[in-house]
């Protein structure tokens, strides 16, 4: 199985979460890259939780137990089948950052 959780299957979908290889090569770098997706998932997982306890009416309604139980480990929003479109020329807003503006656009 190419995952450890639920999470892996669900970003690791080919072949039922199984890597379907028996050459070395291929079973490292398929190993490699779910490595480097559940990082990033972490990261931006991690920047978005930032964010939302940024805002004083969550910083209000989290008890100190609500607090110690959020985890950056959640895959809910991520859609393995679907289609995911990337423009690379928008950034997130995420961590109080303010997307700069788009090439060509008025400021």
């Amino acid at each position: 199985m190419a995952g450890e959780g639920p999470a892996d299957s669900v970003i690791f979908y080919g072949k039922g979460g199984d890597i379907a290889t028996n050459r070395r090569e291929e079973l490292e770098m398929s190993v490699l890259c779910l490595r480097i997706l559940q990082a990033a998932l972490v990261y931006i997982n991690t920047l978005m939780l930032q964010d939302v306890l940024a805002d004083p009416e969550w910083a209000e309604l989290l008890k100190p137990a609500d607090q110690r139980g959020l985890t950056p480990l959640f895959w809910q929003h991520v859609q393995p089948y679907g289609e995911v479109r990337l423009d690379v020329a928008k950034r997130l807003s995420l961590g109080g950052a303010v997307p700069a503006p788009e090439a060509g656009s008025p400021d």
